[in-house]
């Protein structure tokens, strides 16, 4: 396989002891170099350099849900936003769960030539991160687990996935026509812009939904599943919990965050809700940098 000339200077003194990346093919995209790994072929976009940090998004998400973020963290790692299966630019499969999610993480590192990265998760990208943590515990340096906890949750978002698929792209042709059907169901503005990020223009002029709609709903157990295993990750790990989002209570961090992370630390960003990187970049940044530096 050939050696990529578009890798930067400092990233060949990073891993000057690493051999070129097996991976098909390199190319650089909006000043990011993006990756179509051989197998699962995980759509990704990398920046800056240094520390390797792979930033997984959530249920819904898109790589692109933590760009603000990753560019002011690559000022000091080199940070990878990855597009999860059945989500943002990354293929679609049937298999939906967290092995399979995690195990395509795993090649995508191998791809990238990166023995022990940092990994970030949030909402679903935590439970996959752990899921890796876990399963990998020797091919990650830290681990960050944003706004989720190991447990099993109850469904909550049939709603959602409900608006979602009344959408008619036939009919509906504009993106305010879109968000008029949306809002039927999802009164919640930035919640329906956040949706809207998935929308695309099919091959035949119409909308359509980059993530995979019907394997999402067909697995929604899987998603809600909890993470399970017999052997804790004995790590540094951190979980950012929003305060005003209830998806980590006290006694999950005592119970079942404790029970699989022995190395762990938990901080609370008060003003934020579920989706912490958005409500307090700046908090998250601050949290997330000492972290990795101590």
């Amino acid at each position: 396989m050939k050696r990529h000339a578009s890798r930067t200077k400092a990233r060949q003194l990073y891993y000057k002891c690493i051999k070129p990346s097996p991976c098909p093919y390199l190319r650089k995209q909006n000043q990011y170099f993006e990756l179509i790994t051989e197998k699962m072929k995980l759509h990704y976009k990398e920046m800056g350099h240094g520390q390797p940090l792979l930033i997984l998004h959530g249920l819904f998400g898109t790589l692109d849900n933590w760009a603000t973020l990753a560019k002011r963290l690559a000022e000091h790692y080199n940070v990878f936003l990855v597009d999860l299966r059945n989500h943002g630019r990354s293929p679609h499969s049937e298999e939906f769960d967290y092995n399979a999610m995690a195990a395509d993480v795993l090649e995508l590192v191998d791809n990238l030539q990166i023995p022990t990265p940092a990994i970030m998760g949030h909402s679903m990208g935590g439970k996959v991160a752990m899921t890796y943590a876990l399963h990998y515990p020797t091919r990650i340096t830290k681990l960050i687990v944003v706004d989720i906890a190991p447990k099993a949750y109850p469904p909550h978002h049939d709603e959602i996935i409900a608006a979602l698929q009344s959408v008619d792209f036939a009919k509906l042709t504009s993106r305010s026509d879109i968000d008029a059907q949306l809002a039927k169901t999802i009164p919640e503005e930035e919640v329906r812009l956040f949706l809207m990020k998935n929308l695309y223009r099919q091959e035949d002029g119409t909308f359509g939904w980059r993530m995979n709609l019907d394997v999402i709903e067909k697995n929604y157990d899987q998603v809600a599943a909890a993470i399970t295993s017999d052997v804790p990750f004995k790590k540094s790990t951190l979980f950012i919990k929003g305060g005003r989002s209830g998806y980590i209570k006290p006694e999950d961090v005592y119970g079942c965050i404790e029970h699989l992370f022995t190395l762990v630390e938990v901080e609370t960003i008060p003003e934020a809700g579920h989706w912490v990187h958005a409500e307090a970049p700046d908090k998250v940044y601050e949290l997330v940098t000492n972290f990795l530096e101590h």
